[in-house]
């Protein structure tokens, strides 16, 4: 029995929908599970583990970055209840996102590269403190590097809100696609990066683990040899039996 759908399962078919042609990328002929997007002879739907946290987490989207079966974004709301996903759109910002951002619960902070924000907006703690009574709401910019710059610099709702970095200290370890940059982290990476960052370290190494089932599991549907951590699914199991 399939999972429920969430917020980007949910944006993916409405993104789907509006496409005029379809859409190809690496492995399009693949017969896709359309919750987990992996070869359905690998579906991770059964493995996906529970959770909780008081971190919530808001992805846009660069356009058809939410079509692409190698995304990883919607790793984190398949762990993670509060999360919202929208496409971004310099000219028309959806009612729905703003409600989202001003939510008094929340205390918004755009996860970017601090060289490229003013220094007033840049958060220097390693564990950002937050207003009484709120939580922290991370806004992670989903695009190839080119396009997340640019939604950082055109987003003007989002100017008012602090700016956390992250700094890892080891480059990737997602295989499916090369990043532009070094250090570059998949979006998954980098909310398992927050998530310790917020004092949840197990949920920091449940993400971690869950992108390393998917990365793996993906792998094996598009090419003939077995990539990844084939590990990966027994220490996310002993990490669901810790709790």
């Amino acid at each position: 029995m399939s999972p429920e759908k969430h917020a980007v399962n949910h944006l993916f078919d409405k993104r789907l929908a509006q496409s005029t042609r379809p859409f190809r990328a690496r492995g399009a002929d693949v017969i896709r599970c359309p919750i987990c997007r992996v070869d359905q002879r690998h579906c991770i739907c059964h493995l996906r583990p529970e959770t909780t946290s008081n971190a919530a987490f808001l992805l846009l989207y660069y356009d058809d970055e939410i079509l692409k079966p190698s995304n990883t974004g919607r790793l984190i709301a398949d762990l993670f209840t509060d999360t919202y996903a929208f496409i971004w759109n310099r000219t028309d910002v959806q009612p729905e996102l703003l409600d989202v951002l001003n939510n008094p619960l929340w205390a918004p902070m755009v996860v970017f590269p601090a060289e490229h924000a003013q220094a007033g907006r840049v958060v220097h703690d390693k564990k950002p403190a937050l207003p009484q009574g709120k939580r922290p709401l991370f806004i992670l910019l989903d695009g190839s590097w080119r396009e997340a710059r640019k939604m950082f610099r055109k987003s003007p709702y989002l100017d008012d809100f602090p700016v956390f970095s992250v700094s890892p200290e080891q480059n990737s370890a997602y295989q499916v696609r090369k990043a532009v940059r070094e250090h570059q982290l998949a979006t998954a990476e980098v909310a398992s990066y927050l998530l310790g960052e917020v004092g949840e370290p197990h949920n920091a190494e449940l993400l971690k683990t869950w992108f390393e089932v998917f990365s793996y599991r993906y792998q094996k549907g598009v090419t003939r040899t077995n990539r990844g951590d084939a590990g990966a699914e027994t220490r996310l199991e002993a990490l669901q039996d810790e709790r």
